[in-house]
């Protein structure tokens, strides 16, 4: 396909503009860790200039991804004033791999001062450049990671590069026990499954809910929902895949491997999945996703819906972060084989993951937490609160097997017969999948399903990469001081079966019985993000990545933070919106219904002596609801006041959860009961029926 990368400064690119000796050198810093030559990044930089230009940019920016959740980019042009009064393209090494961005005016959680203003972004030579088409502009974007003055990381990419170095290291330790003497770097490769909501701009343009907070803060719901399960891979009409046919061009330009598009179970949602690639190019490549969905449905005069939750009552958004290990040598670290029981290096790297999702589960939650998912998990899309991970029969009865002490078999794939000469006969996987469970083997990796739909996927991944790591390290530790390696590894992965098989759990994870059970077999049940939140500053977690060198102190401390005060505010912006929405749309729609149905009653009392019981129960119920709405703005206002008086954070998030939240579901019980009774005529918000099965 010609347009696949061609907006990408990739191998290739660089293969063919680069001096061989150059290209040399930059490969091995990529491909292995090494310094980079400052001679190197001038003819880099030549090159990608000369490469941008030729397409058609004037302007490059250093391309970041801060604390917000979103990217930031701040975009300077090539020129330069010559001393004839006129101009030269010119882009030296140093603009390339350094800028320099205001480090203030992005979330730090204390780390800078208002005043404190400078910051840095380095440039990231593992994740190649690309180049942005806004309409007319091009820009070379050039990813970067995101640094304060004093050093500390202020984004996302950094502590994530700073995991996969962690994770490679430990990685390769245990493979030099195992005899492997070529593999000099392993890496976690990730294949994020992006879910959305497409609805007609015209319905968004009049809800201030959506266009302010991302979600309906009231809706009552249509007669038909997603019941009927009629959603779920069905046709998919001529305009949204007009969209869908334009999304992909645009990430394949852009050299995104978007694979898998369908429809999702919910009316109205969607979702698209990319090829595997290394956990970091995965991350950047998601963030752009996002923003291609957006730009691209706003062509198509329809807004792309990336909140967890943006309607009630039917399935909520995740994204289901596939995680492997693989070497530089090609291998799959995570593939069981044919016969998994003799597999030692599979069953090593195994043990390891089951080891750190027990010992950090905790972290593993905090990392999948936001405001949006928590209206999202434990219903019937997503997985409880609980972490536990799915194996399968086969792994299962191999961990039971390690147990006991012995290996001898493993569960083997059958044939299955489906009864008609004219069909194939299918090879059946060795076990099922569970899509209820949050942290899923699936074959050859592991599907993390609590992931939020609007989060970066580079926070579940450093912790993943982290846990991982420390598991590994201490299994290194203490096998490279085996007298008997063979021996002692077989001690070593019984007493992991043994001490974190509680963390396995293959069955359904909504039931209650399984909540029960995890209580039993104390499994933490963290449901609110303001509680999830704390996990990254406990002395474990600090312990943790400052070992590994993927996070400080400070840095998780300016996370707790800033997390927390993301959250505070998400509510309290709802919250006002809310109060924004009763006040001038909710309630007066009300009252124009009270006044139309007295005056149709004086009317009809007027001329006649018809009944008018009906007109005047319909007013009385309305009138009860529209004084219970009231009664609910007035509490919702004093507590959203309340919670703004607060100073601590923490307290400030927990009243914010407790009885904030508590009161805005109040106000939206009642206004979800007018709607029900208020003419469409003076109904001023678009209905769910409306977004969700008109496109």
């Amino acid at each position: 396909m010609k347009i696949f990368g061609m907006n990408v400064f990739n191998d290739s690119v660089m293969r063919e503009r680069l001096p061989k000796n150059m290209y040399k050198s930059l490969k091995n810093t990529i491909e292995n860790g090494l310094p980079l030559e400052p001679s190197v990044a001038e003819v880099v930089a030549s090159a990608m200039k000369d490469w941008a230009i030729e397409k058609g940019a004037t302007h490059y920016t250093h391309w970041f991804q801060p604390l917000t959740g979103l990217t930031a980019e701040k975009h300077d042009s090539f020129i330069a004033p010559t001393s004839d009064g006129r101009v030269i393209m010119e882009f030296s090494g140093k603009e390339l791999i350094k800028g320099e961005p205001d480090a203030s005016s992005f979330p730090n959680g204390g780390i800078r001062s208002t005043f404190e203003a400078r910051g840095y972004t380095a440039w990231d030579c593992t994740s190649p450049a690309f180049l942005r088409e806004e309409g007319v502009n091009i820009v070379l974007c050039i990813p970067t990671a995101f640094c304060a003055y004093t050093g500390e990381a202020l984004d996302n990419k950094t502590p994530l590069l700073r995991s996969m170095e962690a994770l490679s290291k430990q990685a390769v330790r245990i493979l030099r026990l195992f005899g492997d003497e070529e593999t000099t770097r392993v890496s976690s490769t990730v294949g994020p499954e992006q879910e959305y909501f497409l609805i007609d701009n015209a319905y968004y343009e009049k809800r201030m809910d959506l266009v302010l907070t991302g979600r309906t803060l009231f809706g009552a719901r249509p007669p038909k929902g997603q019941e009927m399960e009629d959603q779920y891979f069905g046709s998919i009409n001529e305009r949204v895949s007009a969209f869908m046919h334009e999304v992909n061009v645009e990430a394949w330009k852009l050299g995104i491997a978007a694979k898998t598009q369908h429809k999702e179970v919910a009316p109205g949602q969607y979702e698209i999945a990319p090829i595997f690639s290394v956990t970091n190019v995965a991350t950047d490549h998601n963030q752009l996703i996002m923003d291609i969905l957006k730009k691209v449905a706003n062509r198509h005069g329809l807004v792309c819906l990336l909140h967890e939750k943006p309607f009630a009552g039917v399935n909520g958004s995740g994204k289901h972060n596939n995680w492997a290990l693989g070497t530089n040598t090609g291998k799959n670290l995570l593939d069981p084989g044919r016969t998994p029981h003799e597999n030692a290096q599979f069953l090593t790297f195994l043990c390891a993951v089951l080891k750190a999702v027990d010992e950090h589960a905790d972290l593993l939650r905090a990392s999948a937490a936001n405001s949006g998912n928590d209206h999202r998990l434990g219903a019937n899309e997503a997985p409880p609160a609980i972490i536990s991970v799915f194996l399968g029969d086969q792994l299962s009865d191999i961990l039971a097997q390690l147990q006991n002490g012995g290996l001898t078999r493993s569960k083997s794939e059958s044939r299955m017969n489906i009864g008609v000469s004219t069909l194939p006969v299918l090879r059946k996987d060795s076990t099922d999948r569970n899509r209820t469970s949050p942290f899923a083997f699936t074959g050859n990796k592991f599907e993390f399903r609590m992931v939020p739909s609007s989060l970066s996927i580079a926070g579940p991944n450093i912790v993943l990469n982290s846990i991982v790591a420390e598991a590994l390290c201490h299994m290194a530790d203490r096998l490279e001081q085996a007298e008997d390696f063979n021996a002692d590894l077989k001690k070593l992965l019984k007493e992991i079966a043994v001490k974190h098989s509680r963390i396995v759990f293959d069955g359904n994870n909504y039931s209650d019985e399984w909540v029960e059970e995890a209580e039993r077999r104390r499994l933490p049940n963290i449901c609110s993000t303001v509680d999830a939140i704390p996990a990254w500053i406990t002395e474990k977690a600090v312990t943790l990545f400052v070992k590994h060198g993927v996070l400080s102190r400070t840095e998780l401390h300016s996370r707790y933070e800033i997390l927390l005060e993301q959250y505070n505010k998400i509510i309290n912006i709802e919250a006002q919106t809310m109060l924004t929405m009763v006040k001038r749309q909710i309630m007066p729609a009300g009252l124009k219904m009270i006044q139309s149905l007295a005056a149709g009653i004086s009317a009809v009392k007027a001329v006649s002596s018809a009944p008018v019981s009906v007109q005047e129960g319909l007013l009385n119920r309305v009138s009860s609801i529209v004084v219970a709405v009231d009664e609910s703005l007035r509490a919702l206002e004093g507590k959203a006041k309340e919670a703004l008086a607060m100073d601590d954070v923490f307290a400030q998030g927990v009243f914010y959860r407790d009885e904030v939240f508590t009161a805005m579901n109040a106000l939206r019980v009642a206004v979800d009961q007018l709607e029900e009774l208020v003419d469409k005529e003076y109904w001023p918000l678009p209905s769910y029926a409306d977004m969700l099965f008109k496109l």
